[in-house]
């Protein structure tokens, strides 16, 4: 009978055990699970090109020359895209840009702007505003190969548009950082303190 009673007595113990197995275990799945956003994102078409090589493009200049990203291997390389010339926003961030320019000297980058308008639009935004830096006109290819490509909505209307962005390519062509959703004000500065920190 004492051994009976043992054996019933013991019981509740090991169901305590597996009890506590169970809540260890559901614990380690929630900590487990952040590592499955990187999945989210990509299903949500969120594209990261930070730490990758740079897409390598050629595009045509406001001075309707070609130019690619290969060129400037060994120099550093600010690539913004920007909705449309001589429009508000993209008039305030290009003469950011344009007034860094000793900044950018000295942490030996170039600047590169790149928007849908043509050559011709460029060589007008470029020359009123006197900015020293090439505009290259894309055809969307390059802004899709840089996941800026993107359906907007304005005031309930649809439609693709370019997503105000900036990428640091470093000597070696690899992207070092991004932003995304840029907004303008301190934009200019923020990369150059990136530059600064390299």
């Amino acid at each position: 009978m004492a051994t009976k009673r043992k054996a019933k007595a013991a019981t509740p113990k090991a169901a305590k055990k597996k009890a506590v197995k169970k809540v260890v275990a559901k614990k380690a799945v929630k900590k487990a699970a952040p590592k499955a956003a990187p999945k989210k994102a990509a299903a949500k078409g969120i594209i990261t090109l930070a730490g990758k090589a740079a897409p390598a493009f050629t595009l045509m200049n406001d001075g309707g020359k070609k130019v690619s990203l290969k060129d400037f291997r060994g120099q550093r390389v600010v690539l913004y895209f920007y909705p449309k010339d001589d429009t508000p926003g993209c008039t305030t961030e290009a003469c950011a840009f344009r007034d860094a320019e000793a900044d950018f000297s000295k942490a030996d980058a170039v600047v590169l702007g790149v928007s849908k308008d043509t050559v011709k639009s460029h060589q007008k935004f470029k020359t009123k505003f006197k900015l020293n830096f090439p505009l290259l006109a894309d055809d969307a290819g390059v802004c899709e190969a840089y996941g800026v490509w993107k359906l907007k909505n304005m005031y309930g209307r649809t439609y693709m548009g370019i997503e105000r962005s900036t990428f640091l390519i470093d000597e070696d062509g690899k992207v070092r950082a991004e932003w995304r959703k840029v907004s303008v004000p301190g934009h200019a500065d923020e990369v150059v303190k990136a530059l600064r920190s390299l």
